[in-house]
């Protein structure tokens, strides 16, 4: 095998803002991390389970089973207290308006919050399902504890990003560097819990400026 060659971990999404997020938190490993518009390959997973979990699991091995590559997928969601926990598993669906965009549901949350009592206490929640073709499998989770706040604040990150603020940092999550982000973000933290399979599943060898 040629030593110069880079294993492949398939991302179960076509979303560029998660590449790019994930791409920054993975970049010291030696694997290609690939969409799967670059190799041709068109899913569409009806995301119906009952928890991230389910979902991302889902996701993972359907693409996994596609694909042939170890897969990484996540099911995220934002839980508002004040709102029993929506929009949780439907939040990348929460607008009633077909082909809604990011905006388009951060507008429809904050109608939904205007008359109720402040601050909005949120959470993001991240589930990462790594899965093979033979249908192993494994997760890690990982939250974000912030509020949602009325006027949006920042321009990177995308989703529910410009309306979720954090308090000990005074910022919005779209107000973050990549590198801030990737230290207290839902999504980081439970792509970081899930190097250690990773670097097993793909025989990576381990960085050696690494922390532990």
């Amino acid at each position: 095998m040629d030593c110069n060659v880079k294993m492949k971990l398939l991302l179960a999404s076509n979303n560029r803002g998660k590449l790019l997020e994930i791409q920054s938190i993975l970049g010291d490993l030696d694997l290609e991390l690939i969409l799967p518009v670059s190799i041709g390959l068109s899913l569409d997973v009806v995301e119906d389970g009952q928890t991230y979990g389910e979902n991302s699991a889902k996701k993972g091995l359907a693409f996994a089973r596609a694909s042939g590559l170890l897969s990484l997928a996540d099911d995220s969601g934002l839980e508002v207290d004040v709102l029993n926990g929506l929009p949780g598993l439907r939040s990348a669906r929460f607008s009633p308006l077909p082909q809604a965009t990011d905006a388009d549901r951060r507008a429809y949350l904050l109608q939904r919050l205007l008359d109720l009592p402040r601050p909005w206490v949120a959470r993001f929640h991240c589930t990462v399902a790594l899965a093979k073709p033979d249908q192993q499998i494994w997760f890690t989770e990982a939250t974000c504890p912030g509020e949602i706040i009325p006027e949006e604040r920042g321009h990177n990150g995308f989703g529910y990003d410009p309306i979720f603020f954090i308090p000990p940092l005074g910022k919005t999550m779209a107000e973050l560097s990549m590198e801030e982000k990737n230290r207290i973000s839902h999504r980081a933290l439970a792509v970081q819990a899930a190097r250690p399979i990773l670097i097993e599943q793909l025989k990576l060898s381990q960085p050696s400026n690494q922390i532990t």
